[in-house]
């Protein structure tokens, strides 16, 4: 039920969207026809070209795609369907000879081009409902490669068929011959009027609905082909409304097939940017588990060293470099007493003390099973004795009640601290020193601060 009214939502939405969008084209292209009632000819070859460019940016994003993921059958019919329409609208504009060398005088012929836009529109409509049908069936794409080429080659045999049919009945070839508009009245025939315009409407609005019943509007990318067949019909719909070619329906029709297109270009940039975002994300989490310990978010031995190596590189006595390590006093009595669970609650639980107590630009690490470390830039040995200290108070006066019950018990820390004035020793050398002065606390009564002095 839930879903179900979910379905309803994004259907009353699209429609409400497209119901605003052609609302507000329409009358922004009204206001535009008030500027000039005669549109220049050389016009609607203009917004051809567009259209043609942006088909073409269309196709070539499905391929991309298509080739990114083979298992998508579904994009092939759609690049199909915008790379046909760009050839077929190289025929379009072949109707207009004149328009590459910016004269206006030639007659245009209205019939050819709208063989190729009737032609053009149903390949689109046909290759569209392929695609949904498809996506459908994505399982389809499991049963080899032999089927794969089948579909694949099913689906360039039918566009190239397409296109054949608008080459052969336009006026390149004499012995086909049908005729939709009339060359000298620009008037549409009755054979369009009656039959192929209606024909369209029926493709689409057909795609459509196969489109809401099967996709249910679950992507953006089906969401922005809703509404580009929603564009189309009104296509139809306002060549319907004028019984001339070279009226302003003409113009109409062309824009709104522009806009959709437009639609869908910048639904694919989001899609694509989208993908960006997630790899960037995935990215950052990839490299966040390679420096992480996993026990306790804190970073790893690895990263500790090579953080301490480069600001070893640029310690000075105005610059000290402070390291600090730790170890859990008799830890192996706990593990042994309460197990190696409660364990790790004890060591997740002085991990997040640690990440508590250091600043921004500090680095908190657990190099060992219960050891820690903390590389303190810019501290001086007294500063880091200091925060040693009150990481030891801190740690020892907690009990099982004030942790939570992460702490079975008190527990105690050792710390050894070492300061780095000079870039002479290396990170092992340095971590070594404050290593030592954490076993000398330890053998000198644990639960205790041991600075190394040389």
């Amino acid at each position: 039920m839930i879903e179900t009214k979910n379905h309803l939502h994004r259907y009353f939405f699209l429609f409400a969207i497209g119901f605003v969008a052609i609302t507000l084209l329409e009358l922004a292209f009204r206001q535009v026809a008030q500027l000039d009632s005669s549109p220049s000819p050389l016009l609607f070859p203009a917004m051809t070209i567009f259209l043609l460019v942006f088909h073409i940016m269309v196709a070539g994003f499905m391929l991309m795609k298509y080739f990114c993921d083979k298992k998508h059958l579904y994009l092939v019919a759609i690049a199909c369907a915008f790379a046909g329409s760009a050839i077929m609208m190289l025929g379009t504009l072949n109707s207009f000879p004149a328009w590459f060398i910016c004269h206006s005088t030639t007659v245009a012929n209205y019939n050819d081009a709208i063989i190729f836009f009737t032609f053009r529109n149903m390949m689109m409509a046909m290759l569209f409902t392929t695609s949904i049908v498809l996506f459908h069936q994505q399982k389809w794409a499991a049963r080899g490669a032999w089927f794969h080429t089948m579909v694949v080659s099913g689906i360039i045999l039918f566009t190239l068929m397409m296109l054949l049919l608008a080459y052969l009945y336009s006026s390149f070839n004499p012995t086909l011959d049908i005729s939709l508009v009339d060359n000298k009245t620009h008037a549409f025939t009755s054979l369009w009027n009656h039959f192929f315009s209606w024909l369209l409407i029926a493709l689409w609005t057909m795609t459509l609905l196969l489109l809401l019943r099967i996709t249910q509007l679950r992507s953006f990318f089906w969401f922005s082909g809703g509404f580009f067949c929603i564009c189309y019909i009104f296509t139809m719909l306002f060549l319907l409304s004028d019984r001339n070619s070279d009226g302003l329906a003409w113009y109409q029709a062309r824009f709104f097939e522009t806009t959709s297109t437009l639609f869908i270009i910048f639904t694919l940039l989001y899609d694509i940017f989208n993908l960006y975002r997630d790899s960037q994300d995935k990215y950052l989490h990839s490299y966040q588990n390679s420096i992480r310990d996993p026990l306790t978010r804190l970073h790893n031995r690895s990263y500790f060293y090579d953080t301490l190596v480069r600001q070893l590189a640029e310690a000075s006595p105005l610059k000290p470099v402070s390291i600090i390590v730790s170890d859990l006093d008799r830890f192996k009595r706990i593990n042994d007493t309460y197990g190696h669970l409660q364990g790790d609650k004890v060591i997740q639980f002085v991990a997040s003390v640690l990440q508590h107590v250091i600043r921004l630009d500090d680095v908190a690490a657990r190099i060992g099973g219960e050891e820690f470390a903390l590389l303190l830039n810019n501290t001086t040995a007294e500063d880091a004795q200091h925060v040693a200290e009150r990481i030891r108070l801190t740690i020892a006066g907690h009990d099982a009640t004030s942790s939570q019950q992460q702490l079975p018990e008190s527990i105690t820390l050792s710390l050894g601290v070492y300061t780095a004035t000079s870039p002479e020793l290396t990170a092992e050398a340095c971590v070594e020193r404050a290593d030592k002065a954490m076993y000398q606390a330890k053998e000198t009564g644990r639960n205790r601060v041991v600075v190394w002095k040389e």
